[in-house]
């Protein structure tokens, strides 16, 4: 059977901002998927990130936060779950799909060591995770296509539904059902052994992250950001916990 017809846990995040080093987690999605039935199991959990969310990316998600502050939970609490869903699902054979999953995989483990808990890039990358991120794969499938690559805009180029971008659930599903057209379209990905189809990624994010370096430097424009690595980036910047 194609890996898109077997269990699938979609998994996305909504932050307080980008830098993955320095951001925390506002909400937090997983949602087990039966790739036949279509069936999902979804878990929501808002946290209180114990800084001020700014108002930028309220904008984005909606939560504000006065609401994270009286409806969230413990951060140190929700990021354990998140890391425990993740992992055990890696170790029974789940594959982990996504969006642009190198952010919020690593700064997931940004903020497990934050919080004083084993680092969920060491569990994570230790149990070998297959991962498939809708944003690395449809880069290399089609990589001359011009347009956004946003999730929003994939979802239309893929004619897949989204019920609401920037809502951990909405988005999680919405990837989900990226990845799985992609499968659908590209027999040869669907058909490929999970390892494989992770070492691919791997090798096709480095790829893409050294283009996107050299079209910078033609620019004149800063690239020391842009990270081969994948799916998540090693930590290095401990001054960033605090």
């Amino acid at each position: 059977m194609a890996w898109h017809k077997g269990m699938l846990l979609a998994f996305d995040l909504e932050t307080t901002g980008i830098d993955v080093e320095a951001d925390r987690i506002v909400t937090g999605c997983v949602s087990l998927i039966n790739g036949t039935t279509g069936e999902a199991q979804t878990k929501t959990l808002l946290t209180d990130p114990g800084i001020e969310i700014p108002e930028g990316a309220t904008a984005v998600h909606g939560i504000t936060t006065e609401y994270a502050r009286e409806h969230g939970d413990d951060p140190m609490t929700v990021v354990g779950l998140l890391t425990d869903i993740l992992t055990g699902q890696v170790y029974d054979g789940v594959p982990i799909v996504g969006y642009n999953l190198a952010y919020d995989l690593t700064l997931l483990d940004r903020e497990s060591r934050r919080h004083g808990l084993e680092s969920f890039a060491e569990r994570f990358l230790g149990a070998r995770p297959v991962v498939i991120d809708g944003f690395v794969l449809d880069k290399h499938l089609d990589k001359w296509r011009k347009g956004s690559r946003k999730l929003a805009d994939v979802c239309a180029h893929y004619d897949v539904r989204i019920d609401g971008a920037h809502d951990a659930s909405h988005d999680a599903l919405a990837a989900a059902r990226v990845v799985y057209r992609i499968a659908q379209r590209n027999p040869r990905i669907a058909e490929m052994p999970l390892h494989e189809l992770h070492e691919l990624q791997v090798r096709a994010k480095a790829e893409q992250a050294r283009s996107f370096r050299a079209y910078l430097e033609r620019q004149g424009k800063p690239f020391d950001d842009v990270r081969e690595e994948w799916p998540i980036v090693p930590f290095e910047r401990q001054e960033a916990l605090a």
